[in-house]
C-alpha cells in the first residue's frame, strides 16, 4: 500500500490543465505516479517534461529503451515498472517475450545481441556501482553515437530516480487494463 495518498483529481480543480497534459500523453490515463507527484505540481510537471523527453524525443532505438528502462526496475526491485513496460512497451518495440522474460538474467541467455548485451552491462553498471569501468563504456560506444550514449545515460539516471521513488513510497501498480509509466 502506497506510503502517500494518491491525489484526487475531482478534489484538486486547479491542477486540471496539468492532469489534462499529463492525461493527454498517457492515452487518457492519469497514473498511480503521477496522482503520488501531484502533491507537488511543481515536480510533477517537471518529471512529466523530464520523462517525455528520455523516451520520446532522442534518437535511442524503441528495443534499447525498453531494455534499459526494464533492466533498472529489475535491478531496484520495482515491480510497477516491469509490470507496465514488459506487456505494454517492450513487446511492442520488438523484443520477444522470451527476451523479456530472460532480462533478470541476461549475461547467461544467448537471446540478446551484441548491442544489447553492451547497453545492459552499461545499466548494471550504473545502476549498482554508479562508476561505469572503461571497458563497459568503450563496449558500448560500439554501438551508439555521442549523443545515444549521452542520452542513454539520462535515461537509466531518469529510471533510477524513478524506480527509487516508487520503492520509497510503495506506490501501487496500476491494474492490468491502466498499464504504462
Amino acid at each position: 500500500m502506497a506510503r502517500v495518498s494518491l491525489i484526487d483529481e475531482k478534489n484538486y480543480p486547479e491542477l486540471s490543465d496539468l492532469i489534462a497534459k499529463i492525461r493527454g500523453a498517457r492515452g487518457g490515463r492519469l497514473l498511480n505516479i503521477y496522482r503520488m507527484m501531484l502533491h507537488s505540481p511543481a515536480l510533477a510537471g517537471g518529471w512529466f517534461e523530464l520523462n517525455q523527453a528520455v523516451r520520446y524525443q532522442t534518437e535511442v532505438d524503441g528495443q534499447s529503451r525498453e531494455l534499459a528502462v526494464m533492466r533498472v526496475a529489475i535491478l531496484n526491485g520495482v515491480d510497477y515498472i516491469l509490470r507496465a513496460h514488459g506487456p505494454t512497451y517492450a513487446l511492442k518495440e520488438g523484443l520477444s517475450r522470451a527476451q523479456v522474460d530472460a532480462l533478470a538474467n541476461w549475461r547467461e541467455s544467448l537471446l540478446f545481441s551484441e548491442k544489447q548485451r553492451a547497453l545492459l552491462a552499461y545499466v548494471d553498471a550504473m545502476t549498482r556501482n554508479i562508476d561505469v569501468p572503461d571497458t563497459v563504456f568503450a563496449e558500448l560506444r560500439k554501438h551508439y553515437s555521442e549523443r545515444q550514449t549521452v542520452e542513454l545515460t539520462m535515461l537509466i539516471g531518469a529510471y533510477n530516480m524513478h524506480t527509487r521513488v516508487l520503492k520509497a513510497l510503495k506506490i501501487d501498480p496500476e491494474p492490468p487494463a491502466n498499464q504504462g509509466s
